[in-house]
């Protein structure tokens, strides 16, 4: 299992010694490595990339993206990383490509493109990826499956709050999904619009706002499993492929549905390919931002936000928002850190898994929420105890039920606290939040340590909480501010420091 260990021999040595073949053709071939991580994170996610990769990152100016080089055979370090959802191999960027203003000839120029893009080092990047992952796939696919169901089982179609409800979705402040299945001989279409999210006006924070995203998948074919490399004759088998377009800007004259069609089209007659919507090997993106263009062959199929989430509740944040907000926050070894709400457990299980010489503590008043949680930190200890040479003796969590404004812990004891607040929306409403807020506000300061402890808090609901915080100015002090779209919602991560002032133990708010 390659995904497994964060700290091993220095970077590619493990992979030299295992296999030296493809470690060979990744001391020659660099890739330019495109990631999506949760927008709003992206210098997060920089900074992690540098700390593990040695590598620097540009960040795109469609946000949630970010780009770097790195050898071949530190692949497998980069499906490591804590803070992306999905990787791809670049391609080919064009910073500034000048689309021409009649549709069909937009088009034919993306068509045309095909053929002068730089394909062989990508493909061989994804070949090797793929190798890497061949053991993996057949459960990946199985997970994936049984996690949809269980979330279809949780969903009640109210709004979105932070449910992560598709996986290879790229998350977008306005997003609509069409599926494209076209025949072999491309004669035929079935465009079949799956969702359009709708979208809460938030008064102050909109900055973030982009303009409206599309995404289309072009398919057909037999079915036939990725994983099987020849055909029943023996030949070399045909590779499947499915083009996938992220258009977002008002100035293009064509949709990403045509862009998709045309685009795959011409893929298909370049490299003989056959296309399969739903059961594809080789994925395309074709991301167009306004003049920003961007060709890369997916490496992922699963988000990697997923990673530690068997159980999955009304609310599930994802793990890499859980280690953005982590990250900020800065742990330090001997660390003790809290979710006082912590839902399924998202936070705590990323913290124990990233920053195993903290001690980290998870509550939450709601019992079913607890049971999940306790079944989120049972996965992963199985999982843990099932990795070879493990010497592992479990994780330096606990979780417990306990009431968020009356917590069991000594005053000063805690030096840092994560949580996901209620939007008010899927759990709890507005109106509650202002009694709940001032009251946790209050609480976190009470079991805070003064001087050294800090919040990272999450929450949709920034009117109310910007109010609370006024209110308890005197032991919380904001010092940062990141915007992050959480299912579609604008919300705000709060980095707080703890004045020194001492926190009273009762205090009317209002």
């Amino acid at each position: 299992s390659w995904h497994t260990g964060c700290h091993r021999l220095p970077l590619g040595m493990a992979e030299a010694e295992a296999d030296p073949a493809p470690a060979e053709e990744g001391e020659k071939l660099a890739a330019l490595i495109g990631a999506t991580v949760p927008t709003g994170f992206e210098l997060t996610a920089a900074a992690e990339v540098q700390e593990k990769l040695g590598s620097a990152s540009s960040i795109s100016r469609d946000r949630g993206k970010i780009y770097f080089e790195v050898p071949a055979r530190s692949l497998p370090q980069v499906h490591r990383l804590r803070s992306v959802d999905n990787l791809f191999v670049v391609v080919q960027e064009f910073k500034d490509y000048q689309f021409k203003e009649n549709k069909e000839d937009a088009l034919k120029d993306l068509e045309e493109l095909v053929k002068k893009l730089p394909w062989t080092d990508p493909l061989k990047i994804w070949e090797l990826n793929n190798s890497l992952k061949k053991k993996k796939t057949k459960r990946k696919k199985h997970n994936l499956q049984s996690t949809a169901s269980k979330e279809k089982l949780t969903g009640n179609g109210e709004e979105e709050g932070t449910d992560q409800k598709d996986t290879s979705k790229q998350e977008n402040c306005a997003q609509n999904t069409a599926g494209v299945e076209a025949t072999s001989s491309q004669d035929t279409e079935k465009i079949q619009e799956v969702a359009s999210r709708n979208e809460e006006e938030e008064e102050e924070e909109d900055n973030e706002q982009a303009d409206a995203k599309d995404e289309l998948q072009i398919g057909s074919g037999s079915e036939t499993k990725a994983g099987d490399s020849e055909t029943s004759e023996g030949e070399a088998k045909v590779l499947k492929f499915r083009v996938t377009c992220n258009r977002a800007g008002d100035k293009h004259c064509f949709t990403s549905n045509e862009a998709a069609r045309d685009f795959g089209g011409a893929v298909q007659e370049h490299f003989q390919w056959k296309a399969d919507m739903t059961n594809f090997d080789v994925e395309v993106l074709l991301n167009i931002h306004n003049n920003e263009v961007v060709v890369g062959i997916a490496l992922t199929e699963e988000s990697l936000h997923r990673r530690n989430i068997t159980h999955f509740g009304p609310t599930t944040l994802r793990s890499t928002l859980a280690y953005g907000m982590l990250r900020l926050c800065d742990p330090q070894p001997t660390d003790i850190i809290v979710d006082p709400m912590c839902g399924t457990g998202a936070i705590p299980i990323e913290g124990a898994t990233e920053w195993p010489s903290c001690y980290h503590i998870a509550g939450d008043n709601n019992p079913q929420a607890v049971k999940r949680a306790a079944n989120n930190i049972g996965s992963l200890l199985k999982k843990n105890e099932n990795k070879e040479s493990s010497t592992s003796s479990g994780i330096p969590l606990d979780i417990i039920q306990w009431d968020i404004c009356n917590l069991p812990l000594r005053t000063g004891s805690v030096d840092i606290i994560v949580t996901d607040m209620p939007f008010g929306k899927r759990i709890g409403s507005k109106k509650k939040n202002w009694d709940l807020y001032p009251s946790c506000l209050l609480e976190m300061g009470r079991i805070c340590t003064p001087g050294t402890g800090r919040a990272v808090l999450l929450t949709q609901d920034k009117k109310c909480f910007v109010k609370a915080l006024s209110r308890m100015g005197h032991i919380w002090r904001k010092s940062q501010t990141v915007w992050v779209n959480v299912g579609g919602l604008h919300a705000a991560v709060y980095l707080l420091k703890r004045t020194w002032e001492r926190a009273e133990e009762k205090r009317s708010f209002w």
